[in-house]
């Protein structure tokens, strides 16, 4: 899978809704997945499987 950027837009509960930068498509992902200190706004870069900020 390639590298792609996304940004948080909202957070619910145990999850977060991303959306990819570019093409504008959205879906959530369980927070745990997500590096810690993740809020609404940050921007999250994943490779290799894993998210990271940016």
């Amino acid at each position: 899978m390639e590298p792609k950027d996304y940004i948080v837009t909202k957070i619910e509960g145990e999850y977060a809704y991303i959306k990819e930068i570019g093409t504008n498509e959205e879906f959530f992902i369980a927070l745990a997945l997500l590096p810690f200190g993740t809020d609404i706004g940050t921007k999250l870069h994943y490779e290799d499987l894993e998210y990271s900020i940016i």
